[in-house]
């Protein structure tokens, strides 16, 4: 009897026990409706089934459960892609050719994205950075039309990034607050006046020597104060800190008085002009502070960075905050969130200039820049200045200074790179040349001897 008989005659089945015309069956449901009459009133919520498909469900867990072990002992794709392979799968209603077909194809796509062996990896990384590099426009971002905070960004941007610069032109930052806060504009403004830095000079309204006094007079603004919620004793204590008992501070109404220990002219003009650089409040710096709403709340963005006292403040985010600085980040957070960082930037400045790079490639850069531990920029005081070949260091720049070193140290060239080997005019260790064959001529052949 076919399969297509049996099918049938249950579908006959169904529709005797049920009373009702129905060109589909749950079939677990009914085949027990025989046994018990409570299971047959609550039947379990199960996917309606054509009756040409009866009989193919149940085989499609099993060969799924057979095809994924048989994967996973092949080990042909990653543990992650396996994953999310079996999730997504385990979602659609397929059948056993259909769900083959996928297989197959996740495998070949995937095979088809790895790289040859003896590809030049680091070649085709240059390049398909370096070309759009040449088409992007030296242009600044600026955000929320703020004028005076901007971010440099295009081909200025990405030569800062693969430098490793210690000071970026643009240094900025992005702070969230915490979850109970960041709705209200309030706290916003309050954590942005503790973190923006604030001078002597920024709240003075005029700071002059008073020679009857023999003291420096410096007069505050109180409007400025009043908008950076400082008070006349809260600056008055940070100069006495600043000056660290050598002279004494006389608070008034809006007026400040110091008196140096050393009451010389020369003293009071020097000291007048150091005054004017102190900081009153905030970190060390940040010279500005932007407040931005955003869909989860409101975000601060400054001008100037300094990770490690923001983290620090009161109020804000320890696992949102965000820095382009790659030094500070490195400093703080070590080399593996540098790593990131480096990748994060790289991609943002090529997409800000609509160039469509493989992230591959700014991988294998960011690798490159801290695989020893410690952020290394590409150039002669980096990479490229560290390479093992003499040859390939003069090959890149000052050729006479590595030459010379080099004879004078007596240095040998192993010649494993490609620079040194394309100077000498040798095969280069990439792709067919990668490979070396040797054969024994006294082996014995492994075909079939003839009759």
């Amino acid at each position: 009897m076919s399969k297509t008989t049996k099918s049938t005659k249950t579908t006959a089945k169904a529709k005797k026990s049920t009373g009702t015309k129905t060109s589909s069956v749950k079939p677990k449901a009914t085949r027990k409706a025989k046994g018990t009459k409570e299971k047959a009133d609550t039947p379990k919520a199960t996917p309606t089934i054509t009756a040409e498909t009866i009989d193919v469900v149940p085989s499609i867990d099993k060969n799924m459960e057979k095809r994924f072990a048989k994967m996973r002992e092949e080990r042909r794709l990653p543990p992650k892609v396996m994953d999310e392979l079996v999730t997504k799968i385990s979602r659609l209603n397929v059948t056993k050719k259909e769900f083959d077909e996928i297989c197959d194809n996740v495998i070949e796509s995937y095979e088809r994205s790895l790289v040859e062996p003896g590809e030049a990896v680091g070649t085709v990384a240059a390049q398909s950075i370096g070309e759009p590099g040449t088409q992007m426009t030296l242009r600044t971002f600026h955000y929320a039309g703020v004028a005076e905070l901007s971010v440099t960004q295009g081909l200025p941007r990405l030569i800062e990034i693969v430098d490793a610069r210690n000071n970026p032109s643009t240094p900025t930052m992005k702070i969230h607050l915490d979850n109970k806060i960041a709705s209200d504009r309030n706290d916003a403004k309050r954590i942005a006046r503790d973190i923006e830095m604030v001078l002597v000079e920024s709240v003075a309204s005029n700071i002059s020597i008073d020679l009857l006094r023999q003291a420096i007079d410096i007069r505050l603004d109180p409007e400025l104060m009043e908008d950076k919620g400082l008070s006349v004793e809260s600056v008055a204590e940070a100069i006495q800190e600043k000056l660290k008992g050598k002279g004494e501070v006389e608070p008034g109404d809006n007026v400040i008085f110091v008196y140096p220990a050393n009451d010389t002219l020369a003293e009071l003009q020097r000291l007048s002009e150091k005054i004017r650089d102190f900081r009153v409040k905030g970190i060390n710096d940040v010279t500005h502070v932007v407040i931005r709403k955003e869909p989860d709340g409101y975000v601060l963005y400054t001008e100037g960075s300094n990770l490690q006292d923001a983290l620090e403040i009161d109020g804000v985010n320890p696992h949102k905050i965000y820095t382009n600085n790659l030094r500070e980040i490195y400093q703080v957070l070590g080399i593996e969130a540098t790593r990131n960082a480096i990748i994060k930037e790289a991609m943002n400045v090529l997409r800000e200039q609509g160039m469509d790079v493989d992230i591959r490639h700014i991988v294998l850069v960011a690798d490159m820049m801290t695989t020893d531990g410690s952020i290394s920029q590409i150039g002669r005081h980096g990479i490229s200045g560290s390479k093992n070949s003499a040859l390939a260091r003069a090959a890149f720049e000052v050729t006479i200074k590595h030459l010379l070193g080099a004879g004078i140290a007596g240095t040998k060239d192993p010649l494993r790179g490609i620079t040194e080997n394309v100077i000498l005019g040798q095969l280069i260790p990439l792709g067919t040349g990668s490979i070396d064959l040797l054969m024994n001529p006294q082996a014995p052949a492994s075909g079939k001897t003839k009759k």
